[in-house]
């Protein structure tokens, strides 16, 4: 029988790890963890409020706000589960704009933006005899 441990040359066995070497995964660099996003805590990091009462079932207005017009949009589309580009469009519709310089680092292959508060959503408006 042939041994198919050394055929797998797809992208994965790139970065697998063997565990018989004695490196532990998690302490390659696999990942950079400058990105903002970063939700693991370690020693010194701790949930800010706005994460913790949400991960306790406490919304605030914002949330609470959100999650309804998600949900609307689902219902409304049919759709389970919404793409990010319809989560981006409920986001607008919602009168979000990006106003601010972003606080991510998410790398050279993005540029970042800022628009006026009033400017508008760049989604066509739905004509109630569309529906």
């Amino acid at each position: 029988m042939k041994d198919q441990s050394n055929d797998s040359k797809g992208p994965q066995s790139l970065n697998v790890v063997d565990r018989r070497s004695g490196l532990n995964r998690r302490d390659t660099n696999q990942h950079p963890s400058d990105t903002n996003l970063e939700r693991r805590r370690g020693p010194g990091r701790r949930r800010s409020d706005f994460l913790r009462s949400a991960e306790e079932g406490e919304m605030t207005a914002e949330q609470f706000l959100f999650v309804q017009a998600i949900d609307a949009f689902k219902r409304v589309n049919g759709k389970t589960f919404p793409t990010w580009t319809d989560v981006l469009e409920v986001i607008r519709r919602l009168g979000y704009r990006k106003t601010l310089p972003s606080e991510l680092t998410l790398g050279s292959k993005t540029e970042d933006w800022t628009e006026r508060a009033d400017s508008p959503s760049g989604l066509e408006k739905v004509s109630e005899d569309a529906a």
